[in-house]
């Protein structure tokens, strides 16, 4: 027995059709396993089908379309500490890493303690130590009487 209406969605217009819907789902899933989007949030592909015949109801133009509902990207929210040197007038902005102001960290990516900024520590230290002993050299004021 054979069907009267015989249209394959996945064979009509060349394969048009199933090939769109192909990568409607490519797009669906990459959603789907996108870490910044909520796992349980719905998607949807809604094919629309419109079939517009002429005159004599005897050819008929279908024309399909495809509409995708992924789910939103999930907002974030983060500190930013800012603040203005009162001798230079220059403003800076960084990302608090840290859970306070002040507080240091071990920055799980390497382990390394931190400021609240994700500066290394070792790094500020070294400059700070620097700083110190070219403040504490002692000057010779008999060298430079000659």
């Amino acid at each position: 027995m054979s069907k009267e209406i015989e249209l394959n969605l996945s064979a009509m217009a060349n394969g048009a059709i199933q090939e769109k819907l192909d990568g409607e789902l490519e797009k669906l899933f990459k959603n789907i396993h996108d870490p910044n989007t909520k796992a349980k949030d719905k998607r949807a592909i809604t094919i629309k089908l419109e079939f517009a015949p002429d005159d004599n109801r005897q050819v008929i133009n279908l024309n399909s379309s495809f509409s995708t509902k992924l789910a939103p990207v999930r907002d974030f929210d983060t500190t930013i500490l800012t603040g203005k040197d009162l001798s230079s007038g220059k403003v800076a902005a960084r990302e608090l890493q840290s859970e306070a102001p002040g507080q240091t960290f071990i920055d799980p990516v390497d382990g390394q303690q931190k400021t609240d900024i994700g500066e290394p520590i070792d790094v500020i230290e070294k400059e700070e130590a620097a700083k110190e002993s070219q403040q504490k050299q002692i000057i010779n004021l008999q060298e430079k009487r000659g």
